[in-house]
């Protein structure tokens, strides 16, 4: 398992750079996805860059037609501008992939991947044409389909982590709030009682108003509902009730 999330996006890109194509129509396709020279200089492109070529003379990429070849050529294509002009990060949870590519490449591109459903977004930055994935989702279909495996599983894994850590934060955080309110209103309800009982007028409320001010007195802490089930009277009428207490408390 990688550690840090950078050590994540290296061992996927060493999982894709290990990839051995077994179609020559897919290693030359590859190889056009590499052409670019992007990360050349990094020593397990240029042995994947040489390892593809080898079966054919390494001086002719032809250029790479997306619209006339078949789905698993774009895929090892797009594998390879991944590894020689693409990035992957995941700044504060969140995932971002882009391919940085000629500035008349960037739109026909955004174009094919759309109606190959990896829908990007793409923008001239610096007077390069970057192609951007910004959705998690998107982001690990692309992965998927150009060859990550044990990888991607792990970093969905992290995905699903963090979905879930967000999730328990906001459950939390909201049962916080209403415990917090909660607490506020009994403490409201109970100076309403006692201001109400001192000077005698709770004793002339209706029987309801006066059961529900006695639980509250005795249960300070319990919730509406709570209230309601002990009283064995809709939660409604207990609100209301409580509403009446602080109403009359007030005038």
């Amino acid at each position: 398992m990688a550690g840090t999330e950078r050590d994540l996006v290296l061992a996927l890109r060493a999982e894709l750079a290990a990839i051995d194509p077994s179609r020559e129509c897919d290693r030359e396709a590859e190889r056009a996805g590499l052409d670019p020279a992007g990360r050349r200089r990094d020593p397990s492109l240029a042995r994947l860059a040489v390892r593809l070529a080898r079966r054919e003379d390494p001086r002719a990429v032809a250029p790479f037609d997306w619209a006339t070849r078949p789905e698993h050529c774009r895929m090892a294509w797009l594998r390879g501008r991944f590894l020689s002009q693409g990035s992957l990060s995941f700044a504060n949870g969140r995932t971002h992939l882009e391919l940085v590519v000629e500035p008349d490449e960037a739109r026909a591109l955004a174009a094919h991947l759309a109606t190959s459903e990896m829908p990007p977004g793409w923008r001239i930055r610096r007077g390069r044409g970057v192609v951007t994935w910004k959705s998690a989702e998107v982001v690990n279909v692309v992965l998927r389909r150009i060859g990550a495996g044990p990888s991607l599983l792990e970093l969905e894994a992290r995905q699903i982590a963090r979905t879930l850590r967000g999730e328990l934060n906001r459950v939390l955080n909201a049962e916080s709030a209403n415990l917090t309110r909660t607490v506020a209103a009994a403490g409201r309800q109970l100076e309403a009682i006692a201001a109400l009982n001192a000077d005698g007028r709770l004793a002339e409320e209706p029987g309801t108003v006066r059961a529900v001010a006695a639980a509250r007195r005795e249960t300070p802490e319990a919730t509406l509902g709570e209230l309601a089930d002990r009283l064995a009277i809709h939660r409604s009428a207990v609100q209301r009730a409580l509403e009446r207490i602080e109403r009359l408390a007030r005038a």
